[in-house]
């Protein structure tokens, strides 16, 4: 099977015919070689999505040993936004590769971190003063976000949400939601984290403000403003399902968390770095968080994450409080100040913006003519739809897993998520064509047609 679209990727990426193309099944016998292997070397809870050996990746596909092209609806879970393999990008790691590897910032500091921070200050909300902090992933910088905030507060307590995602280390599996995979069998996990029920508007009915009244006062009567140092919230959550919360419901956050001296701490893992069509998805609330944490999309594929705040916060931890051996690495701040310099010069904004409508648009349509797709939701390139039993209204996992499964086998890599397991996201490259974009997702509703 073959399609045909644009001859080379149009933004970022190495020159890589842009089309599916299987010439063998789905997995090819390259690829099956590289599974058996894993399965021998690798632990067992190292899972895998698509059956494939990647050998290749740009534009809006992703190539295995066995020559086949699938459409790339995943960017490896939001973290290539810019596209696979950018050229800025790949030129300015090769560069920082070629002058030295390593020396630790803690130890001789260098520009590029530096220029990382003063970037991140200069892009997050707010025009107050701001500091940052680099770290290694998302996890890390939720945990140095909470130990910031309890050294700012004097106090202990934290507060995530229902259907929250934070990470996999043990504090931050205590602010995750899901217990499948994320928790079971783990624990004991970190005490003083407790959970307020978020918004989900197509679940709960709630208005923003009905929303946010419930979290408060379970919050106040539960914990104890007095007591709490942080709120962590995801803007629009990512695992949990890619639930956008209603209108106003955040702001009524970041207004008690003022109010009662609370960090407000947003986690824009996922949904930084143009994902949703603004640079971080804060703005399109309207809230101006304390402390926001970042990762995934920030250095086009290389590990870094940051945490960036108002710079009475950030300075409240002692010299030698915050740190870590690989935190900010040359190479990895090199990659993001060209993956910055991509987002705030290639238009990738307002194409997430653009990906956004089509996405939306196509699931929208085929809502209002099948019943089994519950919700369509998102913001920017990054959209959900939520399957549901059309008679009951119920969560619908097995068709979600079968709809993944087909999509994938013809070619189509694509994401499932929430805590249902009823929905499957879409995260695409930012560099994706239209057309191509468009086959992909023709694929995936097919997928569902035949499930």
């Amino acid at each position: 099977m073959s399609t045909t679209s644009l001859a080379t990727t149009a933004v970022g990426g190495p020159a890589l015919p842009q089309e599916r193309r299987l010439v063998t099944s789905i997995p090819g016998p390259r690829s099956q070689e590289l599974l058996d292997r894993k399965a021998e070397a690798v632990a067992a809870g190292v899972g895998h999505t698509a059956p494939i050996s990647a050998v290749a990746a740009g534009g809006g596909v992703v190539v295995d040993a066995d020559g086949n092209s699938l459409i790339d609806l995943g960017s490896g879970i939001a973290v290539t936004t810019v596209g696979n393999a950018h050229p800025r990008v790949v030129e300015a790691v090769q560069a920082q590769v070629a002058a030295f590897t390593h020396t630790c910032f803690m130890v001789s500091p260098y520009e590029s971190y530096v220029a990382v921070a003063e970037a991140l200050n200069r892009l997050t909300p707010g025009d107050h003063a701001k500091k940052s902090a680099l770290f290694n992933s998302g996890a890390e910088a939720v945990e140095n976000a909470v130990k910031i905030a309890r050294k700012h507060t004097g106090r202990s307590a934290v507060v995530a949400f229902d259907h929250g995602y934070h990470g996999r280390t043990n504090l931050t599996m205590a602010l995750t939601a899901k217990s499948m995979p994320y928790k079971s069998g783990f624990g004991p996990f970190a005490p003083e984290v407790y959970r307020a029920p978020a918004s989900y508007p197509y679940r709960d009915g709630l208005t923003g403000a009905e929303a946010a009244k419930r979290a408060i006062q379970q919050i106040e009567k539960q914990i104890g403003a007095d007591n709490l140092a942080a709120v962590i919230i995801e803007p629009v959550q990512g695992e949990g399902g890619f639930i956008v919360p209603a209108e106003g419901y955040l702001p009524a956050l970041v207004d008690w968390c003022r109010a009662n001296g609370v960090v407000f701490i947003a986690d824009e893992v996922q949904t930084g770095f143009g994902r949703t069509g603004a640079m971080f998805a804060s703005e399109h609330f309207g809230i101006v968080p304390d402390l926001i944490t970042t990762a995934k999309g920030i250095a086009a594929g290389l590990p870094l994450a940051a945490v960036t705040g108002r710079a009475e916060i950030m300075d409240a931890s002692h010299a030698g409080g915050l740190g870590g051996t690989y935190g900010g690495n040359p190479i990895a701040c090199a990659a993001a100040l060209a993956a910055i310099d991509a987002f705030e010069n290639d238009g990738l904004v307002e194409r997430a913006r653009e990906i956004g409508a089509l996405i939306t648009g196509r699931f929208g349509e085929l809502q209002a003519r099948d019943p089994r797709i519950g919700d369509v939701r998102g913001i920017g390139a990054m959209v959900a739809v939520e399957f549901v039993d059309p008679a009951t209204g119920e969560p619908d996992a097995a068709l979600t897993g079968a709809v993944a499964k087909a999509a994938i086998a013809a070619g189509v890599i694509v994401l499932t998520c929430g805590t249902f397991g009823n929905v499957i996201r879409f995260l695409p490259p930012l560099s994706i064509g239209d057309e191509l974009l468009a086959e992909g997702l023709s694929v995936v509703a097919d997928a569902l047609a035949a499930a």
